[in-house]
């Protein structure tokens, strides 16, 4: 039976977060994953392309330029590395609900339209279940979490949904 202090968390949204999509992001991406598509890489090529210009491979959603994601300001102060709100406070009342261990349970992404060199995205993240159930360890909770990511248009480009089993 999922508790109070759990179920409180289902349906609440994080912080937008901004990202920006840089044609020289994309390239050592592209270069980091191994990928040779020339999409990606050769600009006179995309061009031609139904695109029109460079795109960014699957998955690659820029660099974080606002708070949950990296480095930012925040009240004037420099936070590396800090969680978004939303996910810290999950954590720790999972934590405090004796699921101190967490797990990557998988991840889907839904691509509707494609990511541009030049693009801005603005990310959120929403909390959609939490469940708890027996398993041949113990007790887990598995939190299942969908960000969504909209350019700078307001148009959806993609949805990534994550299980998170915590233990």
């Amino acid at each position: 039976m999922l508790s109070e202090e759990l179920k409180k968390y289902i349906g609440r949204s994080d912080e937008v977060t901004v990202y920006e999509v840089e044609k020289g992001a994309i390239r050592k991406f592209a270069d980091a994953v191994g990928e040779t598509n020339p999409l990606y890489w050769d600009e006179e090529y995309a061009r031609n392309s139904r695109y029109g210009s460079i795109i960014a491979p699957p998955g690659f959603f820029g660099w974080p330029t606002s708070p949950g994601g990296g480095s930012f300001v925040f009240f004037g102060k420099t936070k590396e590395d800090e969680p978004p709100p939303l996910e810290k406070e999950i954590e720790d009342s999972l934590a405090e609900a004796g699921y101190s261990r967490v797990l990557d349970g998988g991840i889907e992404y839904e691509f509707l339209l494609p990511v541009r060199a030049g693009d801005t995205l603005s990310a959120s993240t929403t909390i959609k279940d939490i469940t708890e159930r027996k398993g041949r360890s113990g007790q887990l909770a598995f939190v299942i979490r969908e960000t969504t990511y909209l350019n700078q248009d307001g148009a959806l480009v993609a949805r990534v949904r994550q299980t998170l089993i915590h233990r």
